[in-house]
């Protein structure tokens, strides 16, 4: 049985997307449903979500393991599984962090761009590594089953979870900085180390991660992959296309700034760019999974490993989550 996952959407929520979603096969998909919100904001993003399960049943449930991946191929439905793209739900208390687990968090990244309590951010100039509270909040992550998800993270801060975190850790949304040279994109070393360990790395279809941005050719994409699967066992690698479907750039201003900050960050935009890019014309929204098997054959991986690439490869990651 071969599993189709994106692990890692921000898309404007609606039935609309939730369809697009099933049209593409997906059986899972790991949502953003916190960037900057504390756990009192986080409860309300759960209501939210909450109201979307009720009016949409027919399409989603939430996820909370492997099972419901297995559960969602049978129903012809999305199991939609919960993460953070910051840890301020947590805020400085280690005791929130099984509190999230039981709402349905299974991602929780330990810093966005910036400094956070636990780690460092890769727009930093300095990354002083995991912090002591770090070190104790990835233990109580292991213990409960949340996923360490270094995806906006500094490279020492990612060295050294990799080091610390008793189970595999991922990085769900990014790419190699050999092929574009982004802050948010991954050394070839760390991308080994991850592998090493067991963790994943999610290939990031947003056009800021990719080489000519929204001119990126499905081509160069998937060549890149390719040369990816040289550094790092191809069972490690995974799709997290970071789509963000029908959201205003209000949203991406928020992401950027949150309440930290009165003077504009445009993060991997500029000025005279300063709202969401465009996608690549091959992957505008999750359909374009089926482009991504087309070239993917064409650079030469056989049908198990696209297979593998496109969704097995997180559906075995999942099952080890709470092992």
């Amino acid at each position: 049985m071969n599993f189709k996952i994106d692990n890692l959407q921000y898309c404007n929520w609606s039935r609309e997307v939730f369809q697009i979603n099933r049209e593409a096969g997906l059986d899972a998909v790991h949502v953003t449903v916190v960037y900057h919100e504390d756990y009192d904001e986080f409860i309300k993003k759960i209501k939210e979500w909450d109201q979307h399960f009720k009016e949409n049943s027919d399409l989603i449930f939430l996820g909370k393991d492997f099972k419901d991946i297995e559960k969602a191929k049978a129903e012809n439905k999305t199991a939609v599984f919960f993460g953070f793209q910051n840890c301020s739900p947590i805020e400085d208390d280690i005791n929130l962090v099984e509190k999230v687990h039981r709402h349905g968090c299974r991602f929780m990244q330990l810093t966005y761009n910036n400094q956070s309590l636990l780690a460092t951010g890769c727009y930093e100039k300095n990354d002083s590594g995991i912090t002591n509270f770090g070190k104790e909040v990835i233990k109580e992550m292991n213990r409960v089953g949340i996923v360490i998800d270094m995806s906006h993270s500094a490279e020492k801060s990612t060295l050294d979870a990799i080091d610390i975190s008793e189970k595999p850790i991922a990085i769900t949304h990014a790419n190699p900085s050999f092929w574009y040279n982004a802050n948010r994109n991954k050394s070839s070393e760390l991308l080994k180390k991850l592998s090493e360990s067991g963790g994943m790395l999610g290939l990031s279809l947003y056009p800021h991660h990719l080489k000519n941005n929204t001119n990126c050719t499905l081509e160069s994409f998937c060549e890149m992959v390719a040369k990816t699967a040289d550094i790092m066992d191809v069972k490690n690698l995974g799709i997290g296309s970071d789509l963000c479907l029908n959201q205003p750039d209000s949203v991406v201003e928020w992401m950027r700034n949150g309440t930290w900050s009165k003077s504009k960050n445009y993060g991997e935009g500029s000025k005279n760019r300063s709202g969401f890019p465009k996608q690549p014309d091959w992957f505008t929204d999750a359909r374009g999974f089926k482009n991504l098997h087309t070239g993917l054959k064409k650079v030469g991986f056989n049908e198990i490993e696209i297979n593998n690439i496109l969704g097995n490869n997180w559906f075995n990651f999942y099952k080890g989550i709470n092992k």
